[in-house]
């Protein structure tokens, strides 16, 4: 008998040999709300049965006293089922009943979970899993199969000052922690480059999270999460801050391969700078990253570098105001055209949010079509990981254009990698109305200072479950998931077989020996090319 699964923890629902109707049933992130008389119908085939065999039948709710009927085929399973109350509100709780052989055929079968009519709980269905009594966990070792394959997680997430009563949003938090083994996290601990820390604990099946951090200003939160998206990887990591590395564990000064470790956490702010996290397993680990150095004091730039145009990388811009009945709007700062941005007030803020943080080196400002008064002063160019702190990076007083549609270029002393950049004008030169006809974003073309790829780029421990602790080391796989150095913009396309060997490299290298053979080969063939 093919295992049945139907898992609703995820918006769309995970299904295995099953088709399944409902009525009277709202769809949750994490499961679906059967009102009173509501019900859903499980369709399912089994090959082969013999009337002999029992199956198992399993239902997983959230919560405790809703009360529920189970039927197989028509035939009553219980009557009325309910999980005594005792305080747990969201934890996962199983019901499992025994089906005599007799009542499945071969072919389809139904299984059905009704909410009585006359109730007034919620029954909230996580999952059914249907499977011989021989092999009962066949079902659940599937469903748990599926679930660890999808590893991508995002969780919308709060936080809430200690003796306060109202949660106030967050950024959403990113996670994919993959160390080859298919183990879903429980713990995660981190701190990122600004100084900001946090800690939190997750639901066995990742629908949610709770803990606290600290922000890079000192101030602690609670901080908790929901299930918001769930993806199988790589789904969900385009854009993200992926991590690949190839890893070496030590005893006793000896390294040997210990596979590929895949980490992604991205909680909006700064990038990593060290992870600690515990699995399903028992397997717990600690690493800090190289070369990640503080935010708050970056290394100052080099004059006389090449830079280029950054600015196509700006998925969003945001303005405090802007004339749209005009079409005088925000985005188009961002474009070549002579259309331009116009708000009606001597003061006015632009946001823009890139689609990975960059590092903005430099910045072009051209001033609008007519009305020089309306041209900005004075303004601060700042940065931001969360779109809450932002910090300086360039203030200007006094500016002038000498004509219309004149550009002006503004270099950034000490650029640091920011997702969200803010353009804060302070003063115009005179007008009750501001404009500009656009903005560009300039980056070092050479890579900014950072981890010496090669050289280990983490360093930490790994203790399995019983055992001892062990070294931990890492190299990162370069590609285009992650922050080495990888295609550059403008490559041609006849430049694209280091980029596919690249990606050979990084599916296929389990350990820093292989790596080194695989870029051996990859020595040999552009020799010979």
């Amino acid at each position: 008998m093919e295992p049945v699964f139907a898992d609703f923890s995820t918006t769309p629902a995970q299904l295995s040999n099953a088709l399944v109707t409902h009525h009277r049933c709202g769809i949750a992130p994490s499961h679906l709300a059967l009102g009173a008389g509501g019900h859903i119908k499980v369709d399912f085939t089994v090959d082969g049965w013999k009337e002999n065999e029992e199956a198992v039948v399993t239902v997983t709710v959230l919560g405790t006293g809703a009360p529920m009927d189970v039927l197989l085929n028509g035939k009553t399973l219980g009557e009325r089922l309910a999980i005594p109350a005792d305080g747990g509100h969201s934890e996962p709780r199983d019901t499992v009943l025994s089906a005599p052989g007799d009542l499945l055929a071969a072919g389809t079968n139904i299984l059905e979970i009704r909410s009585p009519e006359g109730s007034d709980t919620l029954l909230r269905l996580r999952a059914v899993t249907v499977a011989p009594a021989r092999e009962q966990d066949q079902a659940q070792r599937a469903l748990a199969a599926r679930a660890a394959n999808r590893s991508v997680v995002a969780f919308s997430a709060e936080v809430r000052t200690p003796g306060a009563t109202a949660w106030q949003p967050a950024p959403r938090l990113l996670l994919h922690v993959d160390l080859g083994e298919s183990a879903l996290p429980s713990q995660l601990s981190w701190r990122t480059a600004d100084g900001a820390e946090a800690a939190i604990g997750l639901r066995a099946d990742l629908t949610g999270f709770l803990g606290h951090r600290r922000a890079a200003d000192g101030t602690v939160t609670e901080y908790r999460g929901s299930l918001a998206e769930r993806w199988a990887y790589p789904e969900g990591t385009a854009g993200a801050r992926l991590h690949r590395f190839s890893t070496e564990s030590g005893h006793d000064n000896a390294w040997a391969p210990s596979g590929e470790l895949r980490l992604l956490l991205d909680d909006g702010g700064a990038p990593l700078e060290r992870v600690s996290w515990a699995d399903r397993r028992g397997t717990t680990a600690s690493i800090a990253l190289s070369g990640v150095g503080p935010v708050a004091a970056p290394a100052v730039r080099q004059p006389g570098g090449e830079l280029r145009d950054i600015t196509r990388t700006v998925e969003d811009v945001e303005a405090s105001d802007e004339f749209a009945e005009w079409g005088e709007v925000a985005e188009n700062l961002l474009s070549k055209s002579h259309n331009k941005w116009l708000a009606h007030e001597d003061t006015a803020e632009l946001t823009f949010t890139f689609a990975q943080p960059a590092a903005v080196a430099a910045y072009r400002l051209t001033s609008g079509n007519d009305c020089p008064d309306r041209d900005p002063q004075d303004w601060k160019l700042q940065g931001s990981h969360d779109g809450g702190h932002w910090t300086t990076l360039d203030t200007r007083t006094s500016e002038s254009f000498r004509g219309r549609h004149e550009t002006k270029e503004y270099q950034v002393a000490s650029p640091a990698s920011y997702a969200r950049y803010r353009l804060d004008i302070e003063g115009n030169r005179g007008s009750d109305m501001t404009q500009l006809s656009r903005i560009q974003f300039l980056a070092d073309d050479a890579p900014s200072l950072g981890p010496t790829h090669g050289a280990a780029d983490f360093t930490g421990y790994r203790t399995t479950l019983g055992g001892d602790p062990v070294g931990y080391r890492g190299t990162t796989v370069p590609g285009p998931w992650s922050d080495a150095p990888g295609q550059q913009e403008g490559q041609e396309a006849g430049d694209a077989l280091p980029k596919l060997l690249a990606g050979d490299l990084g599916e296929t290298a389990r350990g820093l020996d292989e790596a080194a053979r695989l870029i051996g080969k990859l020595a040999v063939y552009l020799k010979n090319s």
